[in-house]
């Protein structure tokens, strides 16, 4: 079975890709070869595992049920899909896709799209409510309100708890703690 991970942005968020631009950014966005930011899979799944062992234990499960069931659902490797149908699958989560055809019909270049989407934020680490010498920082934030969508594929029985643990989801991406990647998700049919 499949259903759509409907993903709102409820604050400014960073998919972070791990690079930086010298002179310009300490921290970049993952986006793709058009310019458009996006939320890796795996990344999310990861994301997810956390929440769903959360979840899990919310619902007073005990240690080794909730740990075949992690097991069971999101696995011990990639190669163990073939042996076990249940287990889970996250697409990337984009924009919409007729966003996306909308924006590319404008055949704008790809840093332009980014810069559609994104914005260029500094910020310092403070000492006695002085900024720390130095410590100036630049950060690439995707835009709060934004939508990105996916797809899980799961095992038609997991669904329903797969979905209560996805709105268990509130923040996703780099600096959580300084109140970024706040979101609301949740899983809607095809």
């Amino acid at each position: 079975m499949q259903f759509i991970v409907h993903m709102k942005l409820e604050s400014d968020t960073i998919f972070g890709n791990g690079m930086n631009v010298p002179g310009g950014e300490d921290i970049s966005v993952q986006t793709d070869s058009w310019g458009f930011p996006y939320l890796k899979g795996s990344t999310f799944k990861g994301i997810f595992r956390e929440e769903f062992i959360n979840y899990l234990a919310w619902e007073r499960k005990s240690a080794e049920e909730a740990e075949e069931m992690v097991k069971v659902l999101l696995g011990d490797s990639r190669s163990d899909i073939l042996i076990n149908p249940r287990k889970l699958i996250f697409s990337d989560l984009c924009l919409h896709p007729e966003v996306i055809q909308i924006i590319q019909k404008e055949e704008l270049i790809p840093q332009e799209v980014t810069e559609m989407f994104t914005y260029l934020r500094t910020f310092t680490s403070l000492e006695g409510g002085v900024a720390r010498e130095g410590s100036l920082r630049s950060a690439r934030c995707i835009k709060k309100g934004l939508h990105f969508y996916g797809k899980c594929t799961c095992h038609e029985e997991d669904a329903p708890v797969i979905k209560e643990a996805l709105q268990m989801i509130k923040w996703v991406g780099s600096m959580r703690s300084r109140g970024f990647g706040k979101v609301r998700i949740c899983g809607e049919e095809v």
